[in-house]
């Protein structure tokens, strides 16, 4: 008697797509094919676009427990798979999962308010005007730079390593490594720091030195506090994403390939 196929894991999926035509028409062609279920009560989200619309599905439904499936229909796709409309069921039950954790931003501006985001990437600080900002940083409380001066500096995820962090020269980290980068932008002292990998566990608070004189704004993916005058930072290790990947295609290998030079 022949075996009959094995059920979906996802049978009811849910598509969000970025504003483009080229998702929008992707987004009607799989409806069409799949259905299109309600995201409170599908079993997995299906984003179309690229890794800007990946971040904003992410920050969306950070806290549901709903995976992830992303396919490229945008312009950058690093957290993408590649789009097809054959064959979905099968790739969402077959593809492979990777848990990431968003780092939570709390920075105080000049009026003394505390504004909290969370980022999946990664927090920047940058300076606000001409001049360089002058930024005191401490881990767990220990004073490690007494003074930054620089255009800003930034935390970032392993997921977010090979995103802003290593256009300024910071470390790719391994996507399964328990670290967080800590990366300068345009430093000018201390003339030989290039930043700093810490422990995810680590609580990084930058404090703005002369803060009327040199404004700076933080930044939480793209979420954005000006004015602040502090900003703690760490890894929100309570909230869990599942993201999907195709066999082959997972993260860690394309932040493996970013590694030795044949990352996209």
């Amino acid at each position: 008697m022949p075996k009959r196929p094995a059920s979906p894991r996802y049978k009811r999926i849910a598509f969000v797509a970025s504003d483009v035509a080229a998702a929008q028409l992707a987004r009607r062609r799989l409806v069409r094919r799949y259905g299109d279920a309600r995201p409170e009560t599908a079993d997995v989200i299906v984003a179309l676009g690229g890794d800007g619309l990946m971040l904003a599905t992410l920050q969306r439904f950070m806290n549901s427990g709903k995976p992830i499936y992303g396919m490229h229909r945008g312009t950058v796709g690093f957290l993408m798979n590649e789009f097809s409309e054959q064959g979905l069921a099968e790739r969402l039950a077959a593809a492979h999962v990777t848990v990431i954790h968003p780092l939570l931003m709390r920075a105080r501006d000049a009026a003394g308010r505390v504004h909290r985001h969370r980022a999946i990437n990664e927090v920047s600080l940058f300076r606000q005007t001409y001049q360089a900002a002058r930024l005191r940083v401490l881990v767990d409380d220990k004073e490690r730079l007494a003074q930054l001066v620089a255009d800003g500096v930034l935390l970032a995820t392993p997921a977010g390593s090979t995103a802003y962090n290593l256009s300024v020269q910071g470390p790719i980290i391994p996507i399964g490594a328990p670290l967080l980068a800590l990366t300068p932008i345009s430093p000018f002292r201390p003339r030989r720091w290039r930043g700093a990998l810490l422990p995810d566990r680590a609580r990084v608070t930058i404090e703005v030195l002369e803060a009327a004189k040199r404004p700076v704004a933080a930044v939480a993916d793209h979420d954005e506090v000006r004015s602040v005058r502090a900003v703690e930072i760490s890894m929100d290790h309570s909230i869990a994403m599942h993201m999907l990947f195709d066999p082959g295609h997972s993260l860690d290998e394309r932040i493996l390939g970013e590694q030795f030079g044949y990352g996209g």
